[in-house]
């Protein structure tokens, strides 16, 4: 099983007040729309070298953990977790370290546990492993210590305190892009770290399209006209929500996550290229709304003190410009890459529910390069000339999509 370990850190965004401790009734608050839930009782087990924490989650999530002192607390926050059904004082009943917990809800998006410790516990590890189906537990190991040392190193950091700040200070939205400024391609290599995606005869996905992304970016760069982004530059693991938040900070006029898939069945080969289907677009929204920080739904808006109604409203409103011009994005990429190389799928241009293809406002495209499970493909996805005749057909696709789009964007502002 692959492990993904985020050890003991203090995971996104802002974090809390530091007034805990009784201001969190067991089991109470206002019932929420998470998608992560708790997939069984937690567990408290004590033993001679100290005491474990496990949560086994349906999914992982953003998390943080840190101590605070009078009286001795060790306190876990969670992006999206429900605690409904969880008993925290039958928890306690395995461990003679920890008095009490409570849980609930801290803040709209953030739910907190807090563990009231009998004496003073350290943390040794603390970290978030997946599992298959894309469930995660959450491990914390803590050991005996002083209370002298453990006063010394408690406390909430300063990312993990909220302000209250009326609002937040925005980028300028970012205009539409009508041809008198680089165009600012943001290139994903699909997977990558501890998924490496498809694998065929030794050709492993996450390593081809990175190094395909490198190639790319060279070409585009070299063609002026363009700024490219690349969402990882290396083997590492990049969340798929994080790769349209990096799109997004960038001020992307276009996003292209590359991939090269395999089948278990079937003979398919060629390229195709993929847009966010009309049916998965309110899954999308809702999905986004409930997952991510409100500041990074729509470029330049400010939705965090904004419901679910509010932001998807602006969020269908942002998608209904930018479906067609991603439409137009696909067919324009796949015209390049046949021009180019000649190697596109039966049916090259398609619509899926792809994860980093529900940015609301950012025109995108996901390209299958190929097929990892097809001879043919792997020989010409491995052929740096194909690779190179491939690049050259998106950054033809690019520069007429970009003409045609800037064409548009002047005769809606007239």
């Amino acid at each position: 099983m692959r492990q993904l370990w985020a050890g003991l850190v203090l995971v996104c965004l802002t974090g809390i007040g530091v007034g805990v401790g009784g201001a969190l009734a067991q089991g109470s608050g206002p019932e929420l729309t998470a998608l992560a839930r708790l997939t069984g009782a937690p567990t408290l087990e004590d033993s001679r070298r100290g005491t474990t924490l496990e949560l086994s989650l349906t999914r992982p999530v953003p998390w943080r953990i840190f101590t605070l002192d009078g009286p001795p607390r060790l306190v876990l926050d969670f992006s999206q977790l429900d605690f409904t059904g969880t008993d925290g004082a039958a928890m306690t009943n395995g461990s003679e370290r920890v008095a009490s917990v409570a849980h609930g809800l801290w803040r709209p998006g953030w739910t907190r546990m807090v563990l009231e410790l009998a004496a003073p516990l350290k943390v040794t590890r603390a970290g978030m492993r997946t599992a298959g189906a894309g469930a995660a537990t959450l491990s914390v190991v803590l050991a005996p210590t002083s209370a002298e040392d453990f006063a010394a190193n408690a406390g909430a950091p300063p990312s993990a305190v909220f302000t209250d700040e009326p609002g937040r200070d925005l980028a300028a939205p970012r205009t539409r892009q009508a041809g008198d400024r680089p165009l600012i391609v943001v290139l994903d290599p699909g997977h990558g770290g501890i998924d490496p995606g498809a694998e065929g005869d030794g050709v492993i996905e996450a390593d081809l399209v990175l190094s395909f992304a490198l190639e790319l970016r060279e070409l585009l760069l070299r063609a002026g006209g363009f700024e490219v982004v690349m969402t990882r530059e290396d083997d590492r693991f990049v969340p798929l929500e994080s790769r349209v938040s990096i799109a997004r900070r960038a001020g992307a006029d276009v996003f292209l996550s590359l991939h090269a898939d395999a089948l278990a069945q079937g003979r398919a080969t060629g390229s195709t290229v993929y847009t966010l289907s009309e049916d998965a677009s309110d899954i999308a929204s809702q999905k986004l709304a409930e997952r991510h920080d409100r500041g990074d739904l729509l470029a330049g808006v400010d939705l965090s003190r904004q419901g679910d109604e509010v932001a998807l409203v602006l969020m269908d409103m942002a998608r209904r410009e930018t479906a067609p011009r991603s439409l137009a994005l696909a067919a324009a990429l796949v015209q390049g890459i046949h021009s180019a190389t000649g190697s596109t799928h039966k049916t090259p241009q398609l619509q899926a529910g792809f994860s980093v293809l529900k940015a609301p406002d950012i025109p995108s495209a996901l390209i299958e390069l190929g097929y990892l499970s097809s001879k043919v493909d792997r020989d010409r996805l491995t052929d740096r000339q194909w690779r190179a005749r491939a690049a050259q057909g998106i950054r033809d696709a690019l520069q007429y999509w970009a003409i045609q789009d800037a064409a548009e964007a002047v005769r809606l502002r007239q």
